[in-house]
């Protein structure tokens, strides 16, 4: 697991996050050959108890099953960008990946993604993918209930606009979002939920509990 980050708020600090320097747009594989992707979901996890909370990483190859890692966060905490380079930077399968996908922008509860960064410190396009838009009404205030809201928001509005295409909900950086909407339904076997994320949920909720959830 990496390190936890430390963020401060003192004197001389910014509340924002540390702008990341702007990833390259890649291109992506055209139909017909071969789209990689890695789905990251965390486990189910107690909300009344604080610690570690298991997140799992599926590769697939379309929609064929092709890897998968195993690391952890802290629940509300700050360290989800930190962990997910962990799992990927200097292992075998980045080199491989066209695009990571992430199961919304929080795991742990609101140990939020940085998505830029992640974007920029993997070297690929990041996407943030959703079941249906948000409700940030409701987001702010539960985050507002949190320490230092305010660094939380900054996380939550750098990732940009929601889009919305193809019956795909999601937010991206590194790659336009066009290209994104186009690739999505590559990795997808049925519904508006790529496999790769499918399965991370999957995995996630039997490593935690013994046997796979019910919604995928």
């Amino acid at each position: 697991m990496a390190t936890r980050a430390r963020i401060g708020t003192g004197p001389g600090r910014s509340l924002a996050p540390e702008p990341a320097p702007p990833s390259r747009p890649r291109s992506l594989p055209p139909p017909g050959r071969t789209l990689r992707a890695i789905g990251f979901d965390d486990a189910p996890f107690s909300r009344e108890r604080r610690g570690l909370v298991g997140l799992a990483g599926v590769v697939c190859a379309g929609t064929r099953f092709e890897g998968l890692v195993w690391g952890a966060v802290r629940r509300d905490g700050w360290d989800a960008t930190d962990a997910i380079v962990a799992l990927l930077r200097g292992g075998k399968f980045l080199p491989q990946l066209h695009l990571v996908l992430l199961d919304g922008l929080g795991f742990g509860g609101f140990n939020l993604v940085d998505l830029p960064a992640l974007a920029a410190r993997l070297e690929r396009p990041c996407v943030a993918v959703m079941r249906r838009p948000p409700d940030l009404a409701a987001v702010e205030a539960a985050i507002a209930r949190l320490p230092r809201p305010r660094r939380r928001l900054a996380l939550l509005r750098a990732a940009g606009p929601v889009h919305r295409a193809g019956g795909f909900c999601f937010q991206v950086a590194g790659a336009a979002p066009e290209v994104v909407a186009a690739a999505l339904p590559r990795l997808t076997d049925r519904g508006a939920v790529p496999e790769a994320l499918r399965l991370a949920h999957l995995v996630a909720g039997a490593v935690r509990t013994g046997q796979s959830g019910r919604r995928a």
